[in-house]
């Protein structure tokens, strides 16, 4: 078991050796991506896990010590894209100030008048122009804010925001999730919906977010069982890191357990590396799931 970060390179390598993979060496005082340079993106989804009022200040969801890893995460990496799942009004501002000049971000609350966690899409506007964005209850409502019908018994959402690469020209869309914990036919629907809303967009997507179930599982097969979607976990050239759990609980990773917090991704996408981020200050960890990162190159169309 891998226990520190400062063992984080001699695991990996030794992971390699034994699973036949090739992993990329990795400085453990430097970011895992960074910031891309064009024309790649760099993509990160990320469960901050919400802000838990009065929480025991010996609790690992104590919110004063997560945010300074955090802060310190985030403005090593400095994704192009970021989605966050279950970031409440004042964590997002937190994320807004955090990540500084230049980031935007498009999202509001799941609840029926805007409050409650976000699943909020920010991204670098140096680098990327918003043409628009809406978000869907994932529901058979799904335009009426709060509405739920999945079999679900808290909103769930998407946040749905399309972009032109200012670089390259390319226009693409991205889709943040929070699919239900509970219930596995909202988890199918979920999917069915978003895989019909990215087909309808005819353009390359990312769909990212905190899925609540497996690999192989039936929304998994809806997304990438007829060939709509690849997981970039599977199709990225380079794998940055083995195959950390991305729910730790605040514990230290393991590898082979739950993976469910995906990047998927949709047309003329190429995965250029992709890894789950165990990074750590002191033994701590911000959040009790991992970072999920890839970076991406999407290709203009031939036409």
């Amino acid at each position: 078991m891998c226990g520190s970060a400062a063992l984080l390179l001699s695991c990996a390598a030794d992971h390699a050796r034994l699973a036949g993979v090739a992993y990329a060496v990795i400085m453990v005082d430097a970011p895992l991506i960074g910031p891309a340079l064009a024309p790649d993106l760099h993509v990160m989804t990320y469960n901050i896990r919400r802000r838990i009022p009065h929480a025991n200040r010996r609790s690992p969801d104590l919110w004063t010590p997560r945010h300074r890893i955090m802060r310190r995460l985030l403005q090593a990496e400095r994704p192009t894209v970021l989605g966050v799942q279950e970031a409440l009004p004042d964590q997002v501002q937190f994320l807004d100030e955090c990540l500084g000049a230049g980031y935007q971000w498009v999202g509001r609350g799941r609840n029926a008048n805007g409050s409650g966690e976000h699943c909020a899409i920010f991204y670098d506007s140096r680098r990327l122009t918003l043409l628009d964005w809406t978000q869907k209850a994932l529901s058979n409502t799904p335009d009426v804010p709060g509405s739920r019908s999945f079999g679900n018994h808290v909103p769930r959402i998407a946040v749905l925001a399309r972009f032109t690469d200012r670089v390259t020209g390319v226009e693409f869309l991205v889709v943040n999730t929070h699919f239900d914990h509970l219930s596995p036919k909202s988890r199918l629907r979920s999917a069915e919906m978003l895989s019909e809303l990215v087909s309808s967009a005819a353009v390359p997507a990312v769909v990212m977010g905190d899925v609540n179930t497996r690999p192989g599982s039936r929304p998994y097969q809806q997304f990438t069982g007829g060939g709509q979607f690849r997981d970039a976990w599977t199709a990225a050239r380079i794998r940055l890191t083995p195959a950390y759990t991305t729910f730790s609980n605040y514990r230290q990773p393991r590898i082979g357990a739950k993976r469910i917090d995906w990047i998927l991704v949709s047309g003329p996408v190429t995965v250029r590396s992709v890894g789950i981020n165990p990074f750590r200050l002191r033994g701590r960890a911000a959040s009790d799931h991992e970072p999920v990162q890839a970076v991406l190159r999407i290709n203009p169309e031939i036409t």
